[in-house]
């Protein structure tokens, strides 16, 4: 089966819930309907037998930890071109007050703008970073343009590169981010701690989002009736979350998925790597016409993806950013 082991949590507010747990290795027409159920119902899915090498997985997981090992001023080193929002953070998300805790390296993902200089602080080893990130970006933006590909079949669209072929542009905006949550180091009082955030609320303005995680828990997604689910992953298995600009382009079939993760309760640091697959700054993203009709009409203005970056981080991390483009009369 598709979903097997699935995630349970029972609540006395709803049903038990079962996250979906798909396996690429299946048939094209299986996966394409399991894809798009997931899609629909949690804007949410973890991914087994997807293909990206546990080699290529362990030599970034292990680049990533040599980074973080270092001190935070040669951490805060760590220039890039341009030199904002990429580069090293620690606690501050955004740029409107946000927190959380956390410490942090972005990176572009179409081509890794980083100096000589501080690829030396990155690592003792600057060319062996490098090439780690190098083959993780490249196997995870192959899987994220097949997973898109899928969709478009599961959609019956005619064109089944609608929505990878703003991701294999040369000028792509995707980026790709790796999170430390550091592990607890004295006693702490547990209660207090479970209500301490990671990483806030939110949902991601990207097309889809690739994540991979150590075995330390967090990470929640939340439900279209607001229960929030843990999510317990293997390190073999990746989770893929719906972004906003896939819910425009779906004109709004599928959902982007909102979710956080609650400040690390382990002695172990919680470590995730995502990549985040975004059209170029100057693609124009609107609804295709396929899921426009007279029964379903058009939800969702027409911008460019720098237009939508632009008021999407200009506002908090929480909040509604996708309804600054939706439509308030019909036709748009």
């Amino acid at each position: 089966m598709v979903l097997s082991s699935p995630s349970h949590l029972r609540n006395k507010k709803t049903r038990a819930i079962r996250v979906p747990i798909i396996d690429l290795s299946l048939d094209t027409a299986t996966l394409a309907c399991h894809i798009v159920s997931a899609c629909q119902d949690y804007g949410f899915f973890k991914l087994m037998n997807h293909g990206v090498s546990f080699d290529v997985i362990s030599k970034m997981e292990e680049v990533a930890n040599g980074f973080f090992s270092k001190s935070a001023t040669e951490k805060f080193k760590v220039k890039t071109n341009p030199p904002s929002p990429f580069g090293y953070g620690c606690r501050n998300i955004g740029f409107n007050g946000d927190v959380g805790e956390l410490e942090y390296i972005l990176l572009q993902a179409n081509s890794i703008s980083i100096d000589s200089e501080a690829f030396n602080v990155i690592s003792d080893q600057p060319t062996d970073f490098s090439c780690a990130v190098d083959d993780y970006i490249k196997s995870v933006r192959k899987l994220t343009c097949g997973l898109l590909e899928i969709l478009a079949v599961g959609l019956s669209l005619p064109d089944t590169n609608v929505f990878s072929r703003f991701i294999q542009h040369f000028d792509s905006d995707s980026c790709f981010r790796v999170n430390r949550y550091p592990g607890i180091e004295t006693e702490t009082n547990e209660h207090k701690l479970a209500h301490r955030i990671g990483f806030g609320e939110h949902s991601d303005p990207q097309i889809f989002t690739i994540l991979r995680s150590n075995e330390v828990p967090g990470l929640q997604i939340c439900t279209a009736d607001g229960l929030w689910i843990p999510v317990v992953t293997e390190p073999t298995e990746f989770c893929v979350f719906v972004g906003d600009t896939l819910e425009v382009m779906t004109n709004g079939m599928f959902k982007s998925v909102r979710h956080r993760v609650m400040a690390n309760m382990s002695k172990k640091s919680r470590m995730s790597m995502m990549y985040f697959a975004a059209p170029a700054l100057n693609e124009r993203v609107s609804p295709i016409k396929q899921m426009i009709s007279t029964g379903n009409l058009q939800l969702y203005k027409s911008f460019t993806w720098s237009e939508y970056k632009k008021a999407a981080y200009s506002l908090r991390l929480g909040d509604q950013r996708i309804d600054l483009f939706k439509c308030h009369s019909n036709p748009c």
